[in-house]
């Protein structure tokens, strides 16, 4: 069984969730369609072919899937995440968004990608991910992030940070936000705001202000087997900040303490190249006529 997710219902992502159907067909693999993709695709004139099943999460994914294959950008990726949870099902990104760090197989790609995917030739990777927690509540019923968690203002004006490491006091963060990145969320955001591109299997998280009110602010890269509290303040009448994990978010008042931690399970991620060649793509490294 391979389940396929997607939440971007263009004429691209239809086009590839077809042919990718029809190659899994032609292999003989049973197949389930999360149900809004499902419902979607069945209200076409054309034929999407044998669907074996439907699952809206986690709670009804079936526990015999090999794989499960996101279609769309890295934020339908991050949001798969979600549906397979600590099940150990290796995620597989097809990419029909822009960048593409972590679904990375394009739709030229896709039949010698899925060829080598069934044959068992493509490496699977290990991701670490941040367990948050709000005043020693989890934010919500899957309270972790495989990029980063973001602290942000709501107002204009700066917000206020302070930071404990290990119950160390390490900084007060005076800026418009502070991002905490795993290295998968190296070449995120943290990446814009000028942080540093840290290889995946690094166990490090990534301490990155946004615009920050003191210029010898710099990102931080620490060990992840530490604890990081965070407690922010709000200035002026805005008494609420926003709190991100990954593409979900909360709002958060004023004074509210937060901790991250490394989370007791990680995720698998199947890829069709190394980290490198990645970067080297999607930045264009090298892009110079000197090379």
């Amino acid at each position: 069984m391979i389940a396929i997710y997607s939440k971007t219902f263009d004429e691209r992502s239809v086009r590839v969730i077809r042919r990718l159907l029809e190659i899994l067909t032609q292999a003989g693999v049973e197949v389930s369609i999360h149900k809004p993709l499902h419902d979607f695709l069945f209200l076409l004139p054309e034929s999407v072919g044998s669907i074996a099943g439907t699952f809206h999460g986690y709670d009804d994914l079936h526990r015999g899937t090999y794989y499960l294959i996101s279609v769309g950008g890295d934020g339908t990726f991050l949001n798969s995440i979600n549906i397979i949870r600590d099940s150990g099902i290796p995620v597989v990104g097809i990419n029909t968004g822009r960048l593409g760090f972590l679904a990375n197989i394009t739709g030229e790609d896709l039949q010698e990608s899925v060829e080598k995917l069934l044959a068992g030739e493509l490496p699977v990777e290990e991701r670490t991910l941040m367990h948050v927690t709000i005043d020693g509540q989890p934010v919500d019923d899957f309270p972790y992030a495989l990029n980063d968690t973001v602290i942000q203002k709501n107002a204009i004006g700066m917000i206020t940070v302070h930071t404990w490491s290990d119950d160390e006091f390490l900084n007060t963060y005076w800026a418009d936000g502070l991002i905490v990145s795993t290295p998968t969320g190296s070449s995120a955001y943290s990446l814009s705001v000028g942080g540093p591109i840290v290889a995946p299997e690094s166990q490090n998280f990534i301490i990155s202000p946004i615009a920050a009110h003191n210029l010898n602010v710099r990102p931080l890269v620490i060990p992840d087997h530490v604890t990081l509290k965070l407690k922010a303040e709000c200035r002026g009448k805005d008494r609420y900040f926003t709190l991100s994990l990954d593409s979900r978010s909360v709002e958060c008042i004023s004074g509210t303490e937060i901790e991250l931690r490394r989370a007791g399970f990680k995720v698998k991620i199947v890829k069709s190249a190394s980290f490198y060649s990645t970067m080297r793509n999607k930045l264009m490294w090298g892009v110079d006529k000197r090379n």
